[in-house]
């Protein structure tokens, strides 16, 4: 039986919190603001946010505190108009948040074809409702909520999380990171791209110490 990946509702909690539901509720976190612009609810969550890390002077203190402070300070529309000129536009976008395009330099191409075969193996397809291919950034950190926080043992577990995140992740969402932050538009999304820049980090460093 397959499973269709969908947004959930988001929770914000700080980061630090050893609890694999704080890092289900990251990736989950990360996906909804690389999908779409931030809207009004979500803005009232930031205001509320926690932005003390329960290990002070940790890895993602720091940038955590700065995405709260980039969410606190702009608004849902300046922040639908700063997305749009990032990611939307007419023609090519700015920015394109694609694995393939990273990896390949083409959309669609064959990191795409790979995504397909192993999210099949796991199971799970793609909300066909959706214009975003799999290979979105917000796919693919929707996958890693799941493999976090999906209830089948079998294939949510460390290591489908490991191989995952070392095939779709770790390999390209730094060069999107790049692209972001050295964009003269981006204000509230340098925040963004440096938050998950810092937790791609961290997460390396979690899958390197499995396997050591």
């Amino acid at each position: 039986m397959s499973d269709t990946l969908t947004s959930a509702p988001i929770g914000i909690a700080a980061p630090g919190d050893a609890e694999e539901t704080a890092r289900a509720e990251l990736y989950g976190l990360l996906a909804r603001l690389w999908l779409a612009p931030p809207d009004d609810e979500l803005l009232a969550q930031f205001r509320v946010a926690v932005t003390q890390a329960s290990e002070p002077g940790g890895h993602l203190e720091g940038p955590w505190q700065d995405l709260v402070a980039a969410m606190r300070a702009t608004t849902a529309a300046e922040a639908a108009d700063e997305f749009d000129a990032l990611f939307q536009g007419v023609g090519k976008p700015e920015i394109l948040a694609y694995a393939s395009f990273h990896l390949s330099g083409s959309l669609n191409d064959r990191p795409l074809a790979q995504l397909r075969t192993d999210l099949a193996a796991l199971g799970l397809t793609r909300d066909e409702a959706r214009m975003e291919t799999e290979d979105h950034v917000a796919y693919v950190f929707e996958v890693m909520r799941y493999l976090i926080a999906g209830d089948d043992a079998g294939t949510c577990n460390l290591e489908q999380q490991r191989r995952f995140f070392r095939a779709h992740v770790q390999t390209w969402v730094g060069r999107l990171c790049d692209a972001v932050q050295g964009h003269p538009r981006a204000r509230t999304w340098a925040a963004v791209a440096a938050f998950t820049r810092a937790f791609v980090e961290v997460e390396t460093q979690g899958f390197d110490l499995l396997e050591a």
